[in-house]
């Protein structure tokens, strides 16, 4: 049996297919202005990496905040149970799973079989997700990834206390003028994002295994910081940016 999950999020669609439980084709594919036609062409690359024709997959289940934008899905399911049977699939003894995105994020514990037991989710405020390390980045004049490993040559703890995005933009143009080196401002904006989200995560309890999925996962500097608050090595899959749709797929598996 072929299945396929779409996650559309705010900046970008993601899809798996699925066949005999193994990940057959994948694609991420920018939204931009057109959140329809990315929704199509990411589904058609999927398809051709996987050598599936159309036809052949037997259901689709969106995920989400566009999947009203799946205009082909026959069913649809929440983020958290997309990421919490996508982030058992991949790492079976993952218990509590982290979702940061772009513009929001998300904290859940889950049982043995991927099935959603808790959950709590950040989507009022961007100082706790992706487009507060992307606003510190251009601050700092760097890319995301140049940012994320300076991180990691940090020598002296600086603190950014703002709690609003602006505000700590503001902080961070600060340390600039005061000639801050930028590994250290570089890991006090890891510092202050991972801050944010480990207090969101112990609302739901801390058990191991701890994963982070969504596209921050690819941030080592946020990977790190959030480790040693939470003081658990925080696991993140190859593509982070896929365990949502890949969790689609996998319960369009089991619905059908």
């Amino acid at each position: 049996m072929i299945t396929a999950g779409v996650d559309c999020g705010a900046k970008s669609v993601k899809v798996v297919v699925l066949g005999e439980n193994k990940i057959l084709g994948w694609s991420l594919v920018l939204a931009g202005g057109d959140t329809s036609a990315a929704v199509e062409k990411a589904f058609a690359e999927a398809l051709e990496l996987a050598r599936v024709s159309r036809e052949r997959v037997q259901k689709v289940v969106a995920t989400g905040c566009g999947k009203l934008q799946v205009s082909f899905h026959q069913d649809s399911v929440t983020e958290v149970s997309a990421d919490a049977r996508g982030a058992v699939y991949l790492f079976p003894q993952a218990r509590t799973v982290i979702d940061v995105g772009a513009e929001e994020a998300r904290a859940l514990r889950t049982d043995s079989q991927g099935r959603l037991v808790d959950f709590v989710i950040n989507d009022r405020c961007a100082a706790g997700a992706g487009v507060f390390l992307e606003t510190m980045a251009r601050a700092l004049e760097l890319t995301l990834e140049e940012m994320g490993s300076l991180a990691l040559e940090a020598t002296e703890k600086v603190c950014i206390n703002a709690q609003c995005t602006v505000f700590a933009e503001s902080e961070v143009v600060s340390l600039v003028h005061a000639n801050t080196p930028k590994p250290d401002m570089a890991r006090a904006v890891h510092d202050a994002i991972a801050e944010r989200i480990a207090s969101m995560v112990r609302r739901v309890g801390v058990e191991p295994e701890v994963v982070l999925v969504g596209g921050v996962g690819r941030n080592v500097g946020v990977v790190k910081a959030l480790s040693n608050l939470l003081g658990v090595t925080v696991r993140v899959p190859d593509q982070p940016e896929l365990v949502g749709a890949l969790g689609a797929a996998i319960l369009a598996a089991e619905s059908s």
